[in-house]
């Protein structure tokens, strides 16, 4: 220490003499002073360097290493002091107003994600979340790209997958609220390339209704029709056999009661006629069959070749070639059967009854939404931030996924996007449905994108369809849809909410909406969006993320109501 300040006194002396004494700058000094000596200056110098060797010994002593930021995980969560600025380039930025109230639900969250990462081996993670059209938290857990150790952050651009359907709704929505789509005419006025449909030698009408909300019958990536439909009776007669709900208990009772008598009766006079008949023992013979049998082993999505096209498709209509001569699996508004495919022809009514071509009426709306880093997954552009996608191979090692081109489905799962991009998207449809609730108190606010009687339509559940990511849920127009529930007092409360998952290869992700309960009285002083936003990527194949988004979404909602 003592050569250091020797060091550091030696050098203050020898710059500011020259400078204090008769050289250029002295002819600079104001007039009248007077000269100082050199003496004087070599106090000056001693006192700056020993109050410098001070300083810096305490700071030495007090100092804390930095964590590098080529842990992604580290350096997610570290948290800037307030009056810090963050380094050029420095993926750590401090953290908004807004969220400062919110640090617990952040915190909670956070350990949540982590949780969620380590069960599943995911390499990376990015979360959003938004509180009342504000985005209150965004951080990326873990890799974009293990290989160069890139770590996940708010601007990383994955896969949405399916999240792609609800994109495509907006534009279906447009053209329906333009009047230049009629939602119940058959597909083939729109798209004469699709031929028309029978089903067990009926000719059916498969709409753009249905297509909407898969009910048209057509299939997804499973080709084995025969499957399907065993699968299908055997998740029925496994519902039959569970509890019923409660109200339809108590209905079941009620007339249990009353025609219990009358249906011992009859029962026995139609076993008596029908035992007889060689027809009707056939048909108890395979009707006891179908309730033992399990269904054939039906593969799952991963595991279907369709998945993994690297054929380049010009158009939708192109597309229409892989699947508009298969048959259909069921009759159209009968069962819900989840198709992809079904999007790739909504696709092309959306070029039809635009004019335009998909992609280019779909990055009109992206620009309207503000959405800019969202586009259409293709190989060749440079596109930043965009991250690598993985898959456990046999082994049970981390590999790279194979390279695909979405071309066929970009209207179903097509589309890559950044956690603050679908966030501002899960806000302008909140701002849609709730602004109506506001406009008696509030005059002077703009009309949302789509008309709140759009957005109302396109959140209202569907009959005879289901949500597979939350079985409390049905599917309504490219949305699932959990209606506000409660059965018994002070006891579980199912909260209002629409979401859409997604699972591509080597991706997954969600996009949850989570409105506040409003009371119309009470909406003075209030501007929409009200309510939660959680986004969710990863860039790992079937990681499901809902019942977390969900979980987080109620987490900053505590957070908002204390």
């Amino acid at each position: 220490m003592y050569r250091f300040l020797s060091s550091v006194t030696s050098r203050a002396t020898a710059t500011a003499g020259p400078a204090l004494g008769g050289g250029r700058r002295g002819a600079h000094r104001r007039p009248g002073l007077p000269m100082l000596s050199l003496g004087w200056a070599g106090g000056l110098g001693l006192g700056l360097g020993l109050a410098l060797g001070a300083k810096l010994a305490i700071g030495l002593r007090g100092a804390v290493p930095i964590q590098s930021p080529a842990d992604p995980e580290a350096s997610g969560a570290t948290e800037l002091p307030h009056e810090q600025a963050p380094g050029p380039g420095s993926p750590h930025t401090p953290a908004p107003p807004a969220a400062r109230g919110f640090s617990r639900a952040i915190e909670s969250s956070r350990d949540l994600l982590h949780r969620i990462k380590d069960e599943v081996g995911a390499p990376g993670i990015v979360v959003g979340v938004s509180v009342d059209g504000k985005e209150v938290w965004s951080e990326g857990l873990g890799y974009a790209d293990v290989e160069n150790r890139v770590p996940c952050k708010p601007e990383t651009v994955m896969r949405i997958a399916s999240i792609s359907k609800s994109l495509t709704m907006v534009a279906l929505a447009k053209l329906w609220e333009a009047g230049k789509l009629d939602l119940d005419l058959p597909v083939q006025h729109y798209v004469p390339e699709f031929p028309e449909k029978e089903y067990e030698g009926e000719k059916v009408s498969v709409t753009t209704r249905l297509l909407i909300s898969h009910l048209s019958g057509i299939r997804h990536y499973e080709k084995d029709m025969k499957k399907v439909k065993e699968e299908k009776a055997y998740k029925a007669l496994k519902m039959m056999k569970g509890t019923p709900p409660p109200d339809q208990e108590k209905e079941l009772k009620e007339k249990g009661g009353k025609d219990n008598e009358k249906s011992e009766k009859s029962e026995k006079s139609e076993k008596s006629e029908k035992s007889d008949s060689p027809k009707a023992k056939a048909e108890q013979d395979s009707e006891a069959k179908c309730r033992s049998a399990k269904p054939g082993k039906k593969k799952n999505d991963f595991e279907q070749g369709e998945l993994y096209l690297k054929e380049k498709f010009e158009n939708s209509i192109e597309s229409l070639r892989l699947f508009k001569n298969d048959p259909l699996f069921f009759k159209p508004g009968s069962q819900f059967l989840y198709s992809t495919f079904g999007y790739t022809l909504l696709a092309a009514i959306v070029e039809r009854a635009s004019g335009y071509k998909y992609l280019d009426y779909m990055q009109k709306i992206f620009h309207d939404l503000d959405m800019l880093t969202t586009v259409q997954e293709e190989n060749e552009p440079v596109i930043y931030n965009r991250a690598r996608f993985y898959v456990y191979n046999k082994k049970k090692r981390l590999v790279n996924t194979p390279y695909v081109d979405n071309s066929y489905k970009w209207a179903g799962g097509g589309f890559l996007s950044t956690v603050g991009d679908l966030l501002k998207f899960g806000n302008a449809m909140l701002y849609g449905y709730q602004v109506g609730l506001f406009k008696n108190s509030n005059e002077n606010l703009l009309p949302g994108y789509l008309k709140p009687e759009t957005m109302v339509m396109m959140w209202t559940p569907v009959p005879n369809t289901e949500m597979s990511w939350d079985k409390e849920g049905k599917y309504a127009m490219a949305w699932g849809v959990v209606e506000k529930k409660q059965t018994h007092g002070a006891c579980r409360k199912q909260r209002h909410y629409a979401s859409h998952t997604g699972g591509a290869v080597g991706a997954s992700s969600v996009l949850l909406v989570l409105p506040e309960e409003l009371d119309p009285e009470a909406v003075n002083n209030k501007v929409p969006p009200r309510g939660i936003i959680v986004s969710i990527i990863c860039n790992m194949q079937s990681v499901g993320l809902n019942s977390t988004a969900l979980k987080i979404a109620l987490e900053f909602d505590k957070d908002r109501a204390d």
